[in-house]
Order: structure tokens, then C-alpha cells, then sequence
């Protein structure tokens, strides 16, 4: 029927959002796309065979970022709106030039690494040419503002002697701050972009080998089998599904786009206006990078810059991932009832029948996690994994990964990690400049001074920072910019070291659906049809309740049960009274519980909320009361 197929312009439109995020891409023909296909195919090749082999760590950083400049200034055009299929002559320089600015450190390494300090000129001109195709390969993938921001803090670095105090430094020459960004690990080559050539790859590597053996599939057919019949089924749907398609794909906008092309007519049929549906599948859709096992790239750098395996990154993440799921599943329940949405039937295949035949689609899912609790590294985890999901897509004739579409896979692989490769080299240049002048230690004290050293405003000063960077640039580079400058106030503070970059992660992630503008529920406006801005408000009400749980784990020495920090006892407890808190939250917000709230109920919920996701004895006893008071009064409003 017409009704249940989302149009092409609308999908278009759709798409026109994730292009946003990864950058408009050529449609290449002939020769010049063969050349590109093997180039992408090499590079995931090449890093996959790294994940056995034994490599120097520079060598490795170099060799990506030349496979990822080649592959950019190949695919992505100058500018957003050029869509033409051929590679026009100033970006065969460029790709000359990045072979130039990556060999040249290959070609005499050895003595390469040890002139750090004392760079030649033709190590400076070498150097000043891989920070401009840096900075010129993020504004093609990623547009203009996060190569804006690498290039003040450059300025910063070489003025910082005519700055007033506390910004004044005593300023770096062009020699020392390319010989720190180009010879050292600390500018261009630091962990940001080690994180993107070992970790992040292969999680794109193996995201694709998923989509392309059907798995991705699987999951929305499951999810559509397995919650239907209710009245809030549709909803139900959207959460589930978001909650399996996002671990893969780890980004918040695909995953939107993904789900709203198939569950936007379900939802319509259930009774939800354009924005409330927008607004849940935007809100499903940002889940996806905050959900194990995979969680977005941001998270391989919290493992990198703690020292921690990946193991409990992810362990941590899965109380908070529980609870923001938990306040989206929350707010369905009670609009169902709110709105009297309609029982929708999904015509098709049981859940039983579908994992019998595709099941094997979570085994590989599962055995990442498996694998790191057997201590493998994350990096051979994802990569035994990678090659178990592509034996296992042969179990069934139509999800096997025959040679084409292996190919296929492995070029998407490539390509799908330039926008972070790029993204996490820019990063390093700001990064470079933190370590070099100071910055980070200045603006900590700064932070620390504007809230007179009271913790709750060095959060949630950190908080509005974060949310800002995310209105400006992608997740990955608002959490490395803000974990320089900001999560050094958090912990003079004593917040834990884990806590702060999980709670900077937490809010980069939470500002993709954040008025005034974001990407994911623009995106399913562009589906639905509804009014964006509308949209992206309605995301905001499903999500808000979660905006509070970071503010649990930092404010409070008990809060970091949900990190699975401490012992079991405060972690169940914690984690119990947060889910309460969160539910009563959701009642008092959407104004409803069994029946509609009264305002006496309604603010009962909401102060009931508040108390209870902020762990302490006092206040989960007061918060308890409060809820049960609001309970009982429904009761009693209902039997009259």
C-alpha cells in the first residue's frame, strides 16, 4: 500500500542529513572508480591484516592517513554542492601531495622520529603541507567549522605571547609547532587518530560486513515481530530496533534514516503526529552511539586516554545505556496512553522463525564481548569477530558475502572511516596545542574560578560547554576537545577520572538532539514530514529525563554504581532508584500515569524524579514517598 512505503524524495531528503555528517561524495566512473575501490579494498586489508601484525605505531598512524587522504580528496569533492564524477586536476595534486607529506617521514624514518626538536626546513614545509590537507580533508568531510577551530588554536600557539593573562604563554615558532605536530605522537599522529587507525577501522570494517550480510535487516524484521499487537507497539519497535541497529553502525544519523524508512508508516498507523514520530525515531536513532558493544568512535578514545582496556568502556556503558533506553521506553508507554495509540499488527514471520533462520546474525555480536573477557584485545576481538560474521553469512544462501559483495563490503569499510580519520586528525592538532601550551591546565582554572570551586556548576558549566561544541562539530571531536580543557576541573574536583570522560562522552552523544539544531532529527523530519524544529523538540522530551544521568555519576561518590564502580549493593541500589526516578520523571513530563496527572500528581512525579536519580539514602526515601504519594492519589482518583 502507499501508505506503508516512505517515498524516494523523502528518503532523498533523508540522506541529505547523513551527507551532512559524513560529507556529500563524488559518484566516480570508470577507471578513476576501479582505482578508488582498490585503494579502499588495500586499506581495509592492509589494517585488518595490522590487527595480527606487528607494526611501528607511527608507521601505522602515517600509512592510515595517507590511505585516508588519497581516498578523501578521490571521493569528496571541494565543495558540498559539486556532484560531478570526475576527479578534476587540483585534487590529483592533492593526492600527489598527501603521498608527498606521508612518504617523505616513510622514506627516512629512522632519522625522522629523532629531529623532533630540531626540525629541518624541508621537515617544516613537509610538516606545514600535512596540517593544510588535514585541515582541508575535515572541511570536506566534515565542513567548515571544526578546521576553524584547529585553526585558532594554531593561531593561539604562535600569538600567545600578545594574549592578557591567564591565556598569555610564551608563544611557539613555525618550527616548533610543526616539528610538535608532524615529527612527534602528540599533533597529527597523536591518540585521536591511533585510536582511528586500530580500533575504529576495524569497527567499520566489521559494521559493514553486518549491513552487507543483512544483519541489519534482521534486526528491524525482529524487532517488528517481536513488539507488535499492543498499542504501543510501534514505539516499542523503535526502541528495540534502534537498540540492535545502532551497536553496529554507531552512527546516530544512519541509524534515524535506517529505521525511519521502515517504521515511520508503523507508526502513523499507531496514531503518532509527524514530530512525536520524529522526534523517537531521532531519539532511538542517537542511541545507537551510546549502546554496547560497539558504541561510537569516542568511546575507543576514553579507553585510550584512561589506559583502560575496551572491556570496561564498555562495561560502564551499560547501565547508562540501559537507562536512556529505559526513559525513551518510558515515555512510549505513557504517550500510548496519552494518545490512545491504535494496536498495530506486523504481517510476516514469528520471532522464533526469524532467529531459527537468521540468528546467527547475534553470534557475532556476542562473541566481541566474549572474546575481550577471554583477553584478547579489543583489536583482535573486532577482528575475530569481523571474520566469524563473514563465515557465518554463509549459513543461508541470501546473506552470504560472495566474493562481490566481500568486495564491496571491504571498500565501504574504508570509506566509511574518512570522515573520522580526518575528524581525529584535526582533533590531534588541538590536542597538540593543549599539550604544548598549557591550555588545557588554564582553562580548567578558569572553569574552576567562574564556579567558585562549586562542583555542581563545574558540571554543568561543562555540560553547556560540551553541548555547545556538539552544535559546531561531530561527537568524536566535541569529546576530545572538551576532554582537554574541561574534564581536568571535573577531577581537581574529585570527580573520577572515568566519570569525567564518561559524563563529556554522555553529553557530546546527548547534544545530536538538542535544540537549536541536530542532524538526527532533522533527519527523520525529512521523513516524516514534520516541522524539524518541532521535531527536535519532541526528541528532546523523550530524551530528557537521561540528560540527568550523568549528573548522577559525577555529583555523587555512590553515582558511580552506575558505571558498575564500587560495590554490588550500591550498584543494584543506585541503579534501581535511578530507574524509578527516571520513570517517575517521564510520568510528570508527559503529564500522565494510569490516567491523567492532576497538577498536584504531575509535580509529586517530577520531584519524585529529581530526588531519586541522585543517589543517597535521605533523598531515596523522600523520593520513594513522593512517588508512592502521586501512585496513591491516582488510585484514588480513578476509583472516584
Amino acid at each position: 500500500m502507499a501508505e506503508d512505503i516512505v517515498d524516494a524524495a523523502r528518503l532523498e531528503a533523508a540522506q541529505q542529513f547523513i551527507q551532512e555528517e559524513e560529507g556529500p561524495r563524488r559518484q566516480l566512473i570508470g577507471s578513476v572508480a576501479k582505482l578508488a575501490s582498490c585503494a579502499a579494498v588495500a586499506m581495509s586489508l592492509v589494517h585488518l591484516y595490522w590487527a595480527w601484525a606487528t607494526v611501528t605505531a607511527q608507521v601505522l598512524r602515517l600509512v592510515f592517513l595517507g590511505f585516508s587522504l588519497v581516498l578523501t580528496f578521490l571521493i569528496y569533492p571541494v565543495a558540498r554542492s559539486q556532484r560531478r564524477t570526475v576527479v578534476p586536476w587540483y585534487d590529483w595534486l592533492l593526492i600527489l601531495a598527501s603521498l608527498a607529506a606521508v612518504g617523505y617521514p616513510l622514506w627516512d624514518f629512522e632519522e625522522f622520529i629523532y629531529r623532533a626538536a630540531i626540525p629541518t626546513r624541508i621537515d617544516q614545509i613537509f610538516g606545514a603541507l600535512a596540517i593544510i590537507l588535514v585541515l582541508e580533508a575535515t572541511r570536506r568531510t566534515t565542513g567548515a567549522i571544526l578546521p576553524a577551530v584547529a585553526i585558532g588554536f594554531l593561531a593561539y600557539a604562535v600569538f600567545g605571547a600578545y594574549l592578557p593573562a591567564p591565556w598569555t604563554h610564551q608563544g611557539y615558532g613555525i618550527d616548533r609547532l610543526v616539528g610538535h605536530m608532524y615529527l612527534t605522537l602528540e599533533g597529527i599522529f597523536g591518540v585521536p587518530l591511533d585510536v582511528a587507525a586500530t580500533f575504529i577501522i576495524l569497527f567499520t570494517i566489521y559494521g559493514a560486513v553486518l549491513e552487507y550480510s543483512k544483519a541489519g535487516q534482521f534486526y528491524v524484521d525482529f524487532s517488528l515481530a517481536a513488539t507488535g499487537g499492543k498499542p504501543a507497539a510501534a514505539g516499542r519497535t523503535v526502541t528495540l530496533a534502534s537498540f540492535l541497529l545502532g551497536g553496529p553502525s554507531g552512527s546516530g544519523v544512519a541509524t534515524t534514516v535506517t529505521l525511519g524508512s521502515v517504521s515511520w508508516p508503523l507508526l502513523a498507523k499507531a496514531g503518532y503526529d509527524k514530530e512525536s514520530a520524529g522526534g523517537l525515531l531521532a531519539a532511538g536513532g542517537i542511541g545507537a552511539i551510546i549502546s554496547p558493544p560497539v558504541l561510537g568512535a569516542a568511546a575507543f578514545l576514553i579507553a585510550e586516554f584512561l589506559q583502560m582496556s575496551y572491556i570496561e568502556v564498555i562495561a560502564m556503558a551499560v547501565v547508562p545505556t540501559v537507562l536512556y533506553y529505559w526513559s525513551i521506553f518510558a515515555m512510549v508507554e505513557l504517550d500510548a496512553r496519552k494518545f490512545g495509540a491504535k494496536p498495530i499488527q506486523v504481517e510476516g514471520e514469528s520471532p522464533w522463525s526469524l532467529t531459527r533462520k537468521y540468528g546467527f546474525h547475534f553470534v557475532s555480536l556476542i562473541s566481541i564481548v566474549l572474546f575481550m573477557l577471554w583477553g584478547y584485545t579489543a583489536i583482535l576481538s573486532v577482528a575475530y569477530a569481523t571474520v566469524l560474521a563473514v563465515l557465518l553469512s554463509f549459513i543461508r544462501s541470501d546473506t552470504a558475502l560472495t566474493p562481490t559483495r566481500l568486495w564491496q563490503t571491504l571498500e565501504k569499510g574504508a570509506t566509511n572511516v574518512l570522515s573520522v580519520a580526518a575528524t581525529c586528525a584535526a582533533a590531534g592538532i588541538i590536542v597538540g596545542v593543549v599539550t604544548l601550551t598549557g591550555l588545557g591546565l588554564k582553562f580548567s582554572l578558569i572553569i574552576l574560578a567562574l564556579a567558585g570551586n562549586s562542583l555542581f556548576l563545574t558540571v554543568l558549566y561543562t555540560a553547556l560547554t560540551v553541548w555547545v561544541l556538539g552544535l559546531a562539530v561531530p561527537v568524536t571531536a566535541s569529546y576530545i576537545i572538551a576532554a582537554v580543557i574541561t574534564a581536568p576541573a571535573m577531577i581537581k574536583l574529585g570527580v573520577p577520572e572515568f566519570a569525567a570522560h564518561m559524563f563529556i562522552f554522555y553529553y557530546a552523544v546527548l547534544s545530536e538532539v538538542s535544540p537549536p539544531t541536530a542532524l538526527a532529527p532533522f533527519a527523520a523530519a525529512a521523513i516524516t514530514g514534520g516541522n524539524p524544529y518541532k521535531t527536535t523538540m519532541m526528541a528532546w522530551k523523550y530524551t530528557l529525563p537521561a540528560f540527568l544521568v550523568p549528573f548522577i555519576f559525577t555529583l555523587s561518590p555512590d553515582g558511580i554504581g552506575l558505571l558498575l564502580k564500587g560495590s554490588w549493593v550500591n550498584i543494584i541500589w543506585t541503579g534501581a532508584s535511578a530507574m524509578i526516578g527516571l520513570g517517575a520523571l517521564a510520568a510528570g513530563l508527559t503529564g500522565w500515569l494510569r490516567r491523567k496527572t492532576t497538577p498536584l500528581e504531575q509535580a509529586l512525579l517530577i520531584a519524585a524524579g529529581l530526588v531519586l536519580v541522585f543517589p543517597g539514602w535521605i533523598k531515596d526515601v523522600i523520593g520513594l514517598c513522593l512517588f508512592f504519594a502521586a501512585v496513591v492519589l491516582q488510585n484514588r482518583g480513578e476509583k472516584a
